[in-house]
């Protein structure tokens, strides 16, 4: 039995097409709500999915409390503004078929994704082929809990990938794509402050110089033209935000603290 699970928080404009999408391959559609204040666990209901609702704290607090609500033996994780596609979901149906009768069979599966940004499939800088832990075997993979952001999957077992890719309408405005990319800048330099590193002088020119080079020229960046170009520059912009963050916390009176924020996945 597969269970298709999506986690939300005011997903109505995405949650109906999302749920469409999984529907073909899923013994069970389950959303997993986040107390959403628009209509996401209502539509959810009436297109078929069973809706469980929980606080959010963090990423993988979150799925891993979905994995323990999913009625499967078998679970994919699906982000609301994700599609899969007929080809993807006739793998996972094959693939499924087949471990059932191998012993050995892998236990997590690396699942790539086609990320759409500002209206166009990025398949360099870094974005393609972006591969998730999204299809897990229930009691033999769980989230690392110390991972609150880009999650890791500790797995009891072979890991193996998939080929065909899910959809990801990622970022469709500037707007959007500076507000992610701001609450993951706060999470990792929160991380980075926990851990004890301080920047330096040279870290301000040389994290934002090194990230460009490495979205543009070592993973090809160039070869999105002038998407490519926008985002490497936007992700070493993001790397000097990312030191200037740590550099007030380290400067910050003692004792004060920052709430983390939840964010949604996609980067």
């Amino acid at each position: 039995m597969l269970s298709v699970v999506v986690l939300t928080r005011n997903e109505s404009r995405h949650i109906r097409s999302c749920l469409e999408s999984a529907r073909p391959f899923a013994d069970e559609l389950l959303v997993f709500d986040s107390h959403s204040n628009d209509d996401t666990a209502d539509l959810a209901s009436r297109a078929g999915a069973r809706v469980a609702q929980r606080e959010f704290d963090n990423y993988p607090a979150q799925r891993n409390a979905a994995l323990d609500a999913a009625q499967g033996d078998w679970i994919f994780f699906l982000d609301a503004d994700e599609r899969v596609s007929a080809e993807l979901a006739q793998e996972v149906t094959r693939v499924l078929l087949e471990t059932a009768a191998r012993a050995d069979a892998p236990v997590l599966y690396w699942v790539p994704r086609q990320n759409y940004i500002f209206g166009k499939w990025i398949r360099h800088s870094g974005w393609y082929p972006d591969y998730q832990p999204r299809l897990l075997r229930k009691g033999r993979a769980r989230f690392d809990p110390g991972r609150l952001v880009h999650e890791l999957v500790l797995a009891d077992g072979r890991e193996s990938f998939l080929e065909q890719p899910l959809i990801h309408f990622n970022y469709e405005t500037l707007a959007q794509f500076r507000s992610k990319q701001m609450a993951y800048t706060r999470f990792e330099a929160e991380v980075l402050f926990n851990r004890g590193v301080r920047p330096t002088a040279k870290s301000f020119v040389g994290q934002p110089a090194r990230e460009f080079a490495r979205r543009y020229f070592t993973l090809e960046g160039y070869k999105d033209g002038v998407h490519g170009l926008v985002l490497s520059l936007l992700m070493a912009y993001y790397a000097l935000v990312r030191q200037r963050m740590l550099a007030a916390k380290w400067n910050a009176p003692r004792g004060a603290t920052s709430p983390l924020v939840e964010i949604k996945k996609g980067r």
